[in-house]
């Protein structure tokens, strides 16, 4: 074959894992399709899809918090809802000046 007669090929573009990981989580936030992120950005739909089954299950690092913090949240909810429910507990009882008080037998 002639050299001049084969078709060149262009460079296969190269993208680093923070720029994969950025797109993807680009795509999630921005609540577009796929084909519309792919299009903003120049890339394939396809490599859009398999970035995103390798990097968009994982959850954000930023915010991330430990088993105590959450175990102590957990504690300081289950005490202001035994709270709560004992402040609606009061308010349900009929009141000695209640006109609908249940009359005494």
């Amino acid at each position: 074959m002639n050299p001049e007669t084969i078709p060149s090929r262009t460079p296969r573009k190269r993208y680093d894992e923070a720029f994969k990981r950025s797109t993807v989580q680009h795509w999630q936030d921005s609540g577009k399709s796929a084909s519309q992120v792919s299009r903003e950005l120049g890339l394939n739909v396809q490599t859009l899809q398999q970035w995103k089954k390798r990097w968009g299950t994982e959850p954000p690092t930023t915010g991330l918090r430990t088993v105590a913090e959450l175990e102590a949240e957990n504690r300081r909810l289950r005490r202001e809802l035994h709270q709560v429910v004992q402040q609606r507990d009061i308010l349900k009882k009929p009141w000695a000046s209640s006109r609908h008080r249940p009359k005494a037998l």
